[in-house]
């Protein structure tokens, strides 16, 4: 099990009770050192360092383990960069249990069709299954933060659904949330053309929405991610490498 963010050991104290092994990494030298401390058995790892520099193939190569389990109670102001970096080794991080902002938590379950539904909710969708265990009153916390918070359990799962290219998937994506208030016909016109350049011309985004049967009248927010995906599929073998 990886811990991102251990500070002081709040959490780090009841998963050593519970785990033969715990790695913690943490950035700040100070905590490091509190830790080590409070920690000295050899069952508890504490990484001096930033998780988003963390080689995690290197991790579990030297802990002789093969999945990583992720436990964090996250800073706000690095939530989406740590759900992105889990996302691209979703295939090691077999789950997550993360404390975040609650509206992050509500965007990264949200439903087609509603405000909360985004750009993180989709490209996290395409590898995993996202569930909200519970919230977390600002109250809960000392010192006090402004916003509430949530805990959401998310289990990876490479190729969840199915995407032919992930960087056309991902362009496609972005684009399409780019303006999330406009109509994908006149968002979606700004994607690369596909072996030439400029953008792509109207005709040619008309004709690939019919084959992927997109409705280009319809806004970011009401595609499904397999929509987003079986677009992107189409568009990628039309030539768009994202």
């Amino acid at each position: 099990m990886l811990e991102i963010g251990p500070g002081r050991g709040a959490l780090s104290a009841p998963l050593r009770q519970r785990l033969d092994r715990l790695v913690a990494v943490e950035i700040d030298r100070d905590l490091c050192a509190h830790l080590r401390e409070r920690f000295p058995e050899p069952g508890m790892r504490i990484i001096e360092g930033d998780v988003l520099q963390l080689d995690l193939p290197q991790l579990l190569a030297e802990e002789k383990r093969s999945t990583l389990l992720v436990v964090a109670n996250l800073p706000y102001n690095i939530t989406a960069p740590v759900l992105f970096r889990l996302r691209e080794h979703a295939g090691l991080v077999r789950r997550a249990v993360l404390t975040l902002q609650k509206e992050v938590a509500e965007r990264l379950v949200a439903s087609p069709g509603t405000k909360a539904y985004s750009q993180i909710t989709v490209l996290l969708g395409q590898c995993a299954r996202i569930s909200m265990v519970r919230k977390i009153p600002s109250t809960a916390f000392r010192p006090q933060p402004k916003v509430d918070s949530a805990v959401i359990e998310v289990e990876f799962q490479p190729g969840r659904i199915p995407v032919r290219d992930l960087r056309c998937f991902q362009t496609v994506v972005k684009t399409a949330f780019s303006q999330r208030r406009k109509m994908l016909r006149n968002t979606l016109r700004s994607l690369p053309a596909p072996d030439a350049d400029g953008t792509l011309e109207t005709a040619d985004l008309e004709r690939l929405a019919g084959e992927a049967d997109i409705d280009l009248t319809l806004r970011a927010e009401d595609l499904s991610v397999g929509q987003f995906a079986r677009f992107a599929s189409v568009l990628g073998a039309a030539g768009l490498s994202g």
